[in-house]
């Protein structure tokens, strides 16, 4: 069967629903977990998930783009590839998760983060495999599958996660960790899922024997967008250590108060920067064939427009963020405390800023590995990572910000990002184009001296 491959806008729009769908409903998700779990549950929760972003970000946060970067330029059946690279590698990363549950708890000073660690584990190998089937239909310009399993997982880990966690609701550490087993379960069920639908749907192999694209064509692309995704979750784990260690050295509260901003306030910023990751999905099948055929001009000019589309989606996205602050927090978080509350609405309007730079770092950086320069996106993800854990660092022990501080860190680092994305993208090709034109040159010059 062949694929349906949508337009830019169409592929944008299906990916963004998707994205946004998702997210939404992980927002909804936080009501009864909230509820449940209260802010030091929530806590846990959040001191659980830089560990397993770190070693999704290994096994899975490169791969789509990678391999849609790959598929879409002609490299048909990087995918079988993949999926024996990254099965590996994801079997890996959940032995190591688990392995690490201990001495990660022993590190934060929480005894509850072992068995979280120990329940979401086995997600990290389903996530890779699954990640591999998006990238692929990514690559064929068929955004559906990545919307509808965006969906799905998110659906059915609201559903168990609720249920689960209301099951153990009188014992704290038991209901963090069964609602992270229920991420599990989704992503065993979306990977199954979605790898069933590839093999229905993928493309027939010609008469001729097709030509196996090797490991390293594939990990070209996907070793340095993984240690650009690996970046951010570092740099979360890093900031849950330091700012909850020093917190606790101004407040009484800080496990409480490290749940609000990254459990709470990051889930709200990250409702619009869910829509606009279909504008950086969708504009790698559009940039790669163009870049490939050294036609620069044109790359770029895409580029410049999903960047402009992103800014007129986040700008707004960011205003309404800030003036309606105080009704999310309401609606979505109405289960803390009115201080807590409080809290959470300075943390939103402050880090509103960050809705619309962190859509601009997303969207540059696919943009640039679309360009054929991935690890120049590497260099400034780490670049800013670094700079916001520092940040954080300084603002909660010499100014009076608390946990203000990190957010203040957060628009920081990720505004400088922007710029240097940006930089990046006005000067990819143009040494090349230079390079050319003095060959040119050359050429004319041995042309008139034989003449």
């Amino acid at each position: 069967m062949k694929n349906s491959k949508q337009s830019y806008i169409t592929g944008a729009i299906i990916i963004s629903a998707g994205g946004f769908i998702s997210k939404a409903l992980g927002a909804v998700y936080r009501i009864p977990l909230t509820n449940v779990l209260g802010g030091e549950g929530m806590g846990i929760y959040q001191m659980v998930y830089p560990l397993y972003c770190i070693l999704l970000t290994v096994s899975a946060s490169g791969i789509p783009t990678g391999i849609a970067r790959l598929i879409s330029s002609g490299k048909a059946g990087a995918e079988k590839t993949a999926f024996g690279i990254y099965g590996a590698v994801g079997l890996i990363g959940t032995l190591a998760m688990f392995a690490l549950s201990s001495p990660l708890a022993a590190l934060q000073g929480e005894p509850s983060v072992a068995l979280c660690c120990r329940m979401l584990s086995p997600a990290v190998f389903f996530v890779s495999v699954l990640s591999v089937v998006r990238g692929y239909f990514q690559g064929r310009g068929n955004m559906i599958p990545t919307a509808v399993t965006e969906v799905g997982e998110q659906l059915i880990k609201v559903a168990a996660g609720v249920a689960l966690s209301y099951a153990f609701r009188n014992n704290l550490p038991l209901a963090v960790a069964s609602t992270l087993f229920a991420v599990t379960v989704s992503e065993a069920i979306s990977a199954a899922a979605a790898y069933f639908y590839y093999l229905k749907n993928r493309t027939r192999p010609p008469l001729f024997r097709e030509i196996s694209v090797p490991a390293s064509s594939i990990l070209r692309y996907t070793v340095p967008l993984t240690l650009t995704a690996a970046a951010l979750p570092l740099s979360q784990l890093a900031e849950s250590v330091v700012a909850v260690r020093l917190l606790r050295g101004i407040a009484d509260n800080a496990t409480a108060l490290y749940g609000i901003y990254s459990g709470c306030a990051i889930t709200i910023i990250n409702l619009p920067v869910s829509v606009t990751y279909g504008l950086a999905a969708s504009s790698v099948p559009q940039i790669s064939p163009l870049a490939e055929s050294g036609n620069f001009k044109k790359a770029k000019k895409t580029a410049y427009k999903a960047l402009l589309i992103t800014l007129a989606v986040s700008a707004p996205a960011a205003v309404a963020l800030y003036a309606l602050a105080p009704l999310a927090a309401s609606v979505i978080f109405g289960s803390l405390s009115e201080a807590e509350r409080g809290t959470l609405v300075v943390l939103v309007r402050i880090l509103a800023v960050s809705a619309v730079t962190e859509s601009l770092v997303q969207t540059s950086s696919a943009c640039i590995t679309a360009l054929g320069r991935p690890a120049l996106g590497t260099a400034t993800q780490w670049i800013s990572c670094i700079l916001r854990v520092s940040l954080t660092a300084l603002f909660i022990r010499l100014t009076p910000l608390g946990i203000s501080g990190a957010a203040w860190a957060a628009n920081i680092a990720f505004a400088l990002a922007t710029l240097i994305n940006i930089c990046y993208i006005i000067g990819v090709g143009v040494r090349k184009d230079e390079n050319n034109a003095h060959r040119f040159r050359q050429c004319l010059r041995g042309s008139d001296a034989e003449g």
